[in-house]
């Protein structure tokens, strides 16, 4: 059977069947033809002759191209061919077609699949009776007589007889490639006509831009409250293990830093998987305030400060209360990474930090002084995602940050617009 595949296999039964119901779809346009080929013929009978049956196809083709401008047919014609063609998703666009030229594809589209869909469904109604009665003019007496009747007496020669199943099978293989032949030609046209416009491709790039923008995003939110909290609750267990047999309330304390560290954790972490069901939720879209306000702020930073395993000498400068959602949001998380920088790398959690908080006019600025430690920081495997996070999210804002070594130390700044131009809740 290998041979006949081409002809009679299942991607050839696929791709007939497609044919076939596009010559359905004609029916509705060609009848429609028909009526105006009668009205212009002066009452012309359309079945019992073949020009005015060519002139109501042809008055249907345009009518067919009209009809394909509408939105919703590519979809409905790509799903078609995705199913019946055998052709890679990858190469088909997807959703309506809105611009000009993605809209005269699609008719283009349309226009021909009904036209060869019109002609491979006449052709195989009308040729397969046909053929089966040729082919058994030898083995029926009542054939031979309704023959004898309608068709030339030549057939009913003994010699044509002879040769008659198998004429009967050649014009039903002659059909199947000419069916096979259509459904290949439309195959190699669905690319061009039914594939991705320039427009399609740029609004593909967008949605993966967008989505790879929420996952870095998640990815940032994850970095910043479980590896502070990692660091954090490292620490504490380490100097509560080393004085755990004689200084029993410094335990206590490193214990209740533990849970309470823990505790706010789980709540961010909450607030973040939260934030990724939104995402994946179809008309999950969030207002402006909405989506910048969610997750802890400036006003949460007390909390932080007290529990995050390393004394800070915290001042502020204005008013941090005052600043809009979005941009106290983001500010929490540099503090907090920038926090987490000095559990790895610092003095072991004893040196001092100074933190500075400056509410100024048009911008926010963040300052994080801290000594450098005399252990070596631990190096984790890929290196460390925490300044280039903060950088982002500076960013993002249309801020800019620094970290680097100075008189010994080791400072981080950030300055954030007031006025963020980034993405609300990015």
């Amino acid at each position: 059977m290998r041979p006949l595949a081409p002809l009679i296999g299942r991607r050839a039964r696929l791709r007939w069947l497609h044919l076939i119901i596009g010559g359905a779809l004609l029916m509705p346009y060609f009848l429609v033809g028909t009526v105006l080929v009668s009205m212009l013929g002066g009452g012309e009978q359309l079945f019992s002759s073949p020009r005015a049956q060519f002139a109501a196809f042809a008055c249907a083709l345009p009518m067919v191209a009209v009809s394909g401008f509408f939105p919703l047919v590519r979809p409905l014609s790509v799903a078609a061919a995705r199913a019946l063609c055998g052709v890679p998703p990858a190469l088909l666009a997807e959703g309506p077609a809105r611009t000009r030229q993605a809209r005269v594809r699609a008719a283009a589209w349309f226009t021909v699949h009904l036209a060869l869909g019109g002609i491979i469904s006449g052709i195989t109604l009308a040729l397969t009776p046909f053929a089966v009665a040729v082919a058994g003019l030898p083995f029926s007496a009542a054939l031979r007589d309704s023959w004898r009747a309608a068709g030339p007496e030549m057939l009913l020669e003994p010699w044509a007889l002879a040769l008659a199943p198998f004429a009967g099978l050649a014009m039903l293989a002659a059909m199947a490639l000419v069916a096979a032949a259509a459904g290949e030609l439309l195959a190699r046209w669905v690319p061009a006509l039914l594939g991705p416009a320039p427009e399609d491709r740029l609004a593909a790039a967008e949605r993966r831009a967008a989505d790879l923008a929420v996952r870095n995003r998640l990815a940032r939110e994850l970095h910043d409250s479980v590896g502070h909290a990692l660091s954090a609750v490292t620490l504490q267990a380490g100097a509560a293990r080393r004085v755990l047999d004689h200084d029993p309330e410094f335990v206590r304390r490193a214990l209740t830093a533990i849970e309470e560290t823990t505790r706010r954790t789980v709540g961010e972490l909450d607030s973040v998987v939260g934030l990724l069901r939104r995402d994946g939720e179809p008309g999950s879209g969030e207002t402006e305030g909405e989506g910048a306000a969610y997750g802890p702020g400036l006003d949460a930073l007390d909390g932080l400060l007290e529990h995050c395993g390393v004394p800070v000498a915290y001042e502020r400068e204005g008013d941090p209360g005052s600043v809009v959602p979005v941009v106290s949001r983001e500010a929490y998380r540099i503090v907090q990474e920038g926090l987490s920088n000095v559990l790895r790398h610092g003095g072991g959690g004893t040196s001092p930090v100074r933190l500075l908080i400056a509410a100024r006019k048009r911008e926010l600025e963040i300052v994080l002084e801290n000594p450098l430690g005399e252990r070596p920081a631990v190096v984790r495997p890929g290196g460390g995602r925490g300044l280039r996070g903060i950088a982002e999210r500076a960013a993002l804002l249309g801020g800019r940050s620094e970290a680097g070594p100075y008189d010994g130390g080791w400072r981080l700044t950030a300055r954030l617009p007031l006025t963020a131009r980034g993405e609300e809740g990015s």
